[in-house]
């Protein structure tokens, strides 16, 4: 259902390093790249996309009180590592990776971060342990 998802960045270049070290983590990398506004991460077209960019009425990125983008993965060890190469790469801690709720079936296993613009991000695996 959702293509892709977008975050604003006011340093597109050194938003563009960190995304360029973290997205290879879960096998994505740069698909799509507009000049000095728009860069897209994915593995593959056709797949969902997560873009970083300057805002295009030229006012300054902000972040939203509440907005978020989940991305998920097939397993705790990948949300684990992603978050931890958040964390070397310079992010912020909002919630170290961890079972929220109970443990089974449809266990929520999710870590927190933001970006480098303040950006917040969750990587997350729902299911039993793998």
């Amino acid at each position: 259902m959702i293509g892709y998802v977008t975050v604003g960045s006011n340093d597109l270049e050194k938003a563009r390093g960190f995304y360029d070290a973290l997205m290879p983590t879960l096998g994505a990398g740069r698909m799509l790249e507009f000049g000095d506004n728009f860069t897209m991460y994915g593995t593959g077209m056709g797949k969902p996309g997560f873009a970083v960019c300057k805002p295009f009425n030229g006012n300054s990125a902000e972040c939203g009180n509440g907005n978020m983008t989940a991305i998920a993965c097939d397993t705790r060890a990948k949300v684990d590592a992603l978050y931890a190469k958040a964390m070397d790469l310079g992010a912020t801690d909002e919630g170290a990776p961890g079972v929220r709720g109970e443990e089974g079936e449809q266990a929520f296993y999710g870590a927190y971060f933001r970006d480098l613009d303040g950006n917040k991000l969750c990587a997350f695996r729902i299911g039993p342990a793998d």
